[in-house]
């Protein structure tokens, strides 16, 4: 065991296992909803609203999730919030293949959105400790944190489960949750002991100093848009797909092609993290994120899908890593964890619009394509308010 102030033995495998579980909260939990709702929204007749009613429901559990994790982080250390997490969203994802009923997939989707923050949250604050004479490492782990963590469960997801849909037709729904439940009960081991290995502090008793509300706004505004924009693709792109009349190996091919992109990302943004200490990795981002939003309407072929996947994994979860990374330079580390959180809340605030109000606009529209145009636009506003974000004097 370390003290928390000490580097760990072993930092790139303690760091394995906290990407594994940002894989089980985000890759699976969240994300592979996008693959099963086509099967779903077919074999329960729902409509699109309906669809995306559940990943808003994932969201307003997030929301309670982070909430929480911002009062428990002055009581329960870190290590203990992403482990319970951890183990609670993996027992949720088993339990949502197990009813079909609208009310009991509302119930744990919500209850995997909650869990799920609980670990994510913490997630960042725990990584932000390793390497922390080393900024550039530092960013990279950060980086890869998220970017390898949820992208390794996308590509998991889009591999096995559109052809398994598709070889066992759309009633097989259920399974495809179970599958990603039971992989999830694989990840815990390594998970649970980076969390035990880096046990950071309870910061009971320490007084940090208020969060720069008025100096962070920019940052806070920009992730907002994150929150609301990205949620759109990652819930509709199959759906999207299927209005195009693509098979499910193409369905496949580009989902697998989004995660290797999200895991890669790490590699593209790690340099322009640890140059910038103001809100341009953030704008730059979101850019990316809009431009892969819209580009399956603008281009609404296998090419353009394929480009949209690659400029959109290598964009979306490098949001997370840009606020962590401005939070670790720009704030004490007495309040990363504090600070983290609060990030997190208008994050989950923002992207419980997103889903429900995509939905509707889809069904009005009679095509989910104009909600995609939509969410691209509100991300290059993020952007734009982004860059307002300056550096702040520690």
């Amino acid at each position: 065991m370390t003290h928390s102030t000490e580097e760990p033995l072993r930092p790139w495998l303690v760091l394995t296992g906290l990407a594994l579980g940002v894989c089980v909260t985000n890759g699976f939990a969240r994300f592979a909803y996008g693959l099963i709702l086509p099967a779903m929204k077919d074999d329960l007749s729902w409509s699109y609203a309906q669809a995306g009613w559940l990943n808003t429901a994932n969201a307003l559990g997030y929301i309670a999730g982070a909430v929480l994790t911002m009062v428990l982080i002055a009581r329960i250390s870190p290590s203990r919030l992403f482990s319970a997490g951890l183990v609670a969203t993996t027992l949720c994802l088993l339990a949502t293949g197990l009813h079909e009923a609208l009310w009991w997939q509302t119930l744990w989707r919500g209850l995997t959105g909650l869990f799920g923050a609980l670990s994510f949250s913490t997630a960042g604050a725990l990584t932000a400790r390793l390497f922390t004479d080393n900024p550039r490492r530092n960013a990279l782990a950060i980086a890869i944190l998220f970017g390898s963590g949820g992208g390794m469960g996308i590509v998991l997801a889009g591999a096995a489960l559109p052809p398994m849909i598709e070889v066992w037709g759309n009633g097989s729904w259920p399974w495809a949750w179970v599958l990603v439940g039971g992989a999830s009960l694989t990840f815990l081991p390594l998970g649970l002991w980076s969390a035990r290995v880096l046990r950071a502090p309870v910061q009971r008793g320490a007084v940090a100093a208020p969060l720069p509300l008025r100096r962070i706004w920019p940052e806070i505004g920009g992730y907002a848009g994150f929150g609301l924009g990205y949620i759109v693709y990652l819930t509709f792109l199959s759906a999207w797909m299927g209005e195009q009349a693509m098979s499910a190996l193409q369905i496949a091919l580009v989902w697998v092609l989004l995660g290797l992109c999200i895991s890669l990302s790490p590699l593209v943004w790690r340099g322009i993290f640890a140059r910038h200490a103001s809100g341009v990795p953030l704008a730059m981002v979101l850019t990316g994120i809009a431009v892969g939003s819209a580009l399956p309407v603008l281009v609404p072929t296998l090419a353009g899908l394929v480009l949209s996947a690659l400029v959109f994994g290598l964009s979306v979860f490098m949001a997370p890593g840009a606020v962590t990374h401005f939070t670790r330079q720009n704030l004490p580390p007495e309040s990363w964890a504090r600070a983290i959180s609060l990030f997190t809340v208008v994050f989950s605030v923002a992207q419980t619009v997103g889903p429900y109000g995509a939905g509707l606009l889809g069904d009005m529209a009679g095509s989910i394509g104009v909600s995609l145009l939509v969410a691209a636009g509100i991300l290059i506003c993020g952007a734009l308010v982004a860059l307002l974000q300056r550096p702040l004097e520690l």
